[in-house]
């Protein structure tokens, strides 16, 4: 049990939503958004949907983190209410993907922390030489290591110090993307005007629909984490109120930054710089046509502040996933282990860790991986969200107890649920471009299945 000094307050709780939902995505991904959309009223129709979609999400997950507020919530709810095998594979798939997540996301963060000592404002175009193309992903690679070393460190002093440190690093992100917002004041009003400029092409419905639907994966990705925030649900202070108060008050502050932003984009480097391939690294080309090269070199530390944040909150959040899986019988009892002064689950950090420092070395770029992470994804959101129609009835004797119980039910969970199968579909159908996501994503699934009734049997043959 956790002690109470060791509580997470209201504040904490809603500071780890917000740096779970903004880790280098709102820097990288509304170029893919914008790669996607045939003109920018596409653009931010996605980001506005995916805004509405995160809040029906948030708020089912207030609800379910209320009824079962239990260490590793995103395990149980699933052994809770389907099968044991779908709570092993979904979970082992999720563990997979976050660690997947961590790592582009660090390697991205490696590409603004070499833009200090190569600003890409310069001239020359370092990435068409192959030699330092080799060199620089060295560098990212590199990078992205030190920053979970770093912090798996940070997270073996205990969840305070965690804690205290996600704190310090979400304040400092959130002055970042104020810092980017901040051109919105200095960009004149001729730039704007030609920035927002909608494409002459006039694509037809079904061209509008697929393109609303890529665009929808890269949103999902900005968008996603705020359900793993159930995973703390034994571990903050008051949960029946404090876990949909700072759910809430989270998405609340992420979807008024995220337009907000994005509009900066537009205003600033314009639509159709967004829309080019070769577009990446977007936050430091904005700092850069305002306020010069300088600007980009201090922008691209504080963007390797932010990717700390995201590291540091996923390596607090994944472990507790494994503890309720062990506490389960279906990992082995090691990875209940607690440290006896920290509290801290010191085996499970430390295979987690590991996992995400191996997937540094495959996935090597953030598009890589992007699709396949999102598609494993939707599974444990439709599925996971799906369950508030069972614990509902399961735990129907908790509804007069001062729980949280969303408004709008059942449509917010619906809509949920259908937003995210719609992203799968479009990923699916979207297969050539990805290599193939969805396939191998499906296969996961069913290695992780197979998996969990192999390692049943040989438990039954060994008693």
């Amino acid at each position: 049990m956790t002690s109470k000094t060791n509580k997470l307050t209201l504040f904490d709780f809603t500071m780890i939503v917000v740096s779970l939902v903004i880790g280098m995505g709102i820097f990288r991904t509304p170029a893919n958004v914008a790669k996607a959309s045939p003109d920018t009223f596409l653009f931010f129709t996605a980001w506005v949907a995916g805004g509405i979609v995160a809040l029906c999400g948030a708020l089912t997950y207030a609800e379910i983190g209320s009824r079962l507020p239990v260490t590793g919530a995103y395990y149980k709810i699933f052994s809770y209410a389907y099968h044991p095998s779908v709570a092993f594979a979904i979970n082992c798939v999720i563990l997979v993907s976050n660690a997947a997540s961590l790592a582009a996301v660090a390697l991205v963060g490696g590409e603004y922390i070499t833009g200090i000592f190569i600003p890409l404002s310069k001239d020359m175009n370092w990435m068409d030489i192959p030699a330092n193309v080799n060199y620089i992903g060295n560098i990212h690679i590199t990078i992205a290591i030190t920053a979970i070393v770093l912090f798996y460190f940070v997270n073996l002093a205990g969840l305070k110090m965690s804690a205290k440190t996600q704190n310090v690093l979400t304040v400092i992100k959130i002055i970042l993307i104020l810092l980017l917002i901040a051109p919105l004041f200095f960009a004149d009003n001729h730039a704007a005007s030609q920035f927002i400029s909608p494409s002459t092409i006039s694509p037809t419905f079904q061209e509008y629909i697929k393109a609303f639907g890529i665009g929808l994966v890269a949103v999902s990705f900005t968008y996603g984490g705020y359900q793993q925030t159930i995973n703390f649900g034994a571990e903050v202070d008051k949960p029946a109120t404090n876990i949909p108060r700072g759910i809430f008050l989270g998405i609340a502050i992420i979807v008024s930054l995220y337009l907000t932003i994005n509009y900066a984009y537009i205003k600033v480097i314009g639509f159709n710089t967004l829309h080019q391939e070769t577009t990446t690294n977007i936050a430091a080309i904005m700092a850069s046509k305002i306020f010069g090269v300088n600007a980009e070199r201090i922008l691209s530390g504080f963007l390797f502040l932010s990717v700390l944040a995201y590291v540091n909150v996923l390596l607090m959040s994944n472990p507790r996933v494994m503890y309720a899986m062990s506490e389960d019988n279906i990992l082995p009892p090691v990875f209940k282990h607690r440290n006896a002064k920290t509290d801290v689950l010191t085996i499970s950090l430390s295979v987690f860790a590991a996992i995400c420092i191996i997937i540094i070395f495959w996935a090597k770029a953030f598009d890589k991986i992007l699709s396949f992470t999102i598609f494993l994804d939707c599974f444990g959101m439709v599925l996971s969200a799906a369950t508030i129609f069972i614990l509902r009835k399961k735990t129907k004797h908790l509804d007069d107890t001062g729980i949280y119980k969303m408004k709008l039910f059942p449509l917010m969970p619906v809509i949920f649920i259908i937003a995210y199968s719609f992203v799968a579909i479009s990923i699916a159908l979207d297969y050539k471009k990805n290599g193939y996501a969805a396939a191998i994503g499906l296969s996961v699934m069913a290695v992780f299945t197979a998996l969990y009734f192999v390692l049943t049997a040989l438990k039954k043959n060994k008693n």
